[in-house]
């Protein structure tokens, strides 16, 4: 059979629901008939795509792959189709937290000036690949080894990792702080787009205690407050200064890439633009 949009439209609110009885509801059409559209997926990609029980509904691991498959070529359709984009095709980049540290503003004001019939939307996505994989946007700005299927990637540059501190820690009057000074305190660690784990740390001497948040914001609050000191790169104190933080730089863990990611296969057109600009407005940063 010939597989359709809507196919694709029911499986990502079966995927978000968890539950096909929900998800039936919610698209207004008979559960039964949703059973049979999921089945139908199932037929023509030869695979099992969720575990069904009574309350529940979990994706198995070919059917996480094919949600953010779905969820891409759903937003290539709405994008192709959306009237707007008649008249400009922007370029959507992403990020989840620092974009391109204190490069940012250089990089958007030489697009505007370089690019000026394209827009440039620097758009922040709490999720691993800043919406990537899910067709949010076009290309994404991520730190971090990248380890998402079906993206190509470019490392732009490497960045120091730093220290994150109540601005009366203790930990603030160091001048260098290193993972052993660290071990008594509580971590803060951002489990969807941090670059912190505990992996960082030797197994034999890692923080007692972590606290796991799921965005930037949380993250930020919890260190200001003094619930626990963090790791991150040398992006974040040029992005998030504020008078309750401190940051020291870390002397004994490893630099952290940041690399622009896209989808294989077509892309926006102007993405060899952005490529080479990226590149542009670093080197004269490091120069200057």
């Amino acid at each position: 059979m010939t597989i359709e949009l809507r196919h694709l439209r029911a499986f990502l609110v079966i995927a978000e629901e968890g539950n096909v009885t929900r998800a039936a509801a919610r698209l207004h059409i008979g559960q039964p008939a949703l059973s049979r559209t999921l089945r139908q997926l199932e037929d023509h990609l030869g695979a099992r795509l969720a575990d069904r029980s009574t309350h529940h509904l979990e994706l198995t691991a070919e059917g996480r792959v094919f949600r953010d498959k779905a969820a891409a070529a759903v937003a290539a359709v709405e994008t192709a189709l959306d009237p707007a984009g008649l008249r400009s095709w922007p370029l959507r980049l992403g990020h989840t937290w620092a974009a391109l540290g204190d490069r940012t503003v250089a990089l958007l004001r030489r697009w505007d000036e370089t690019r000026p019939g394209t827009p440039l939307e620097l758009l922040r996505v709490d999720d691993p690949t800043a919406g990537l994989t899910r067709g949010k946007v076009d290309a994404a700005l991520l730190r971090g080894p990248v380890t998402a299927p079906g993206l190509r990637t470019e490392v732009l540059a490497h960045e120091d990792r730093v220290v994150v501190m109540a601005a009366d820690s203790p930990l603030a009057a160091l001048p260098r702080i290193t993972l052993a000074d660290l071990t008594a305190h509580p971590v803060a660690l951002n489990t969807v787009s941090g670059t912190a784990t505990p992996d960082l740390w030797p197994v034999a001497a890692r923080p007692a205690t972590t606290l796991p948040v799921t965005n930037t914001d949380e993250w930020l609050m919890t260190i200001a407050a003094g619930r626990a000191v963090g790791v991150t790169t040398s992006a974040t104190p040029g992005n998030h200064r504020h008078p309750s933080l401190a940051y020291r730089p870390l002397a004994d863990a490893p630099p952290v890439p940041v690399s622009l990611c896209w989808r294989r296969g077509p892309t926006h057109p102007a993405l060899p633009s952005l490529q080479a600009l990226a590149r542009e407005v670093l080197a004269v940063g490091a120069r200057g």
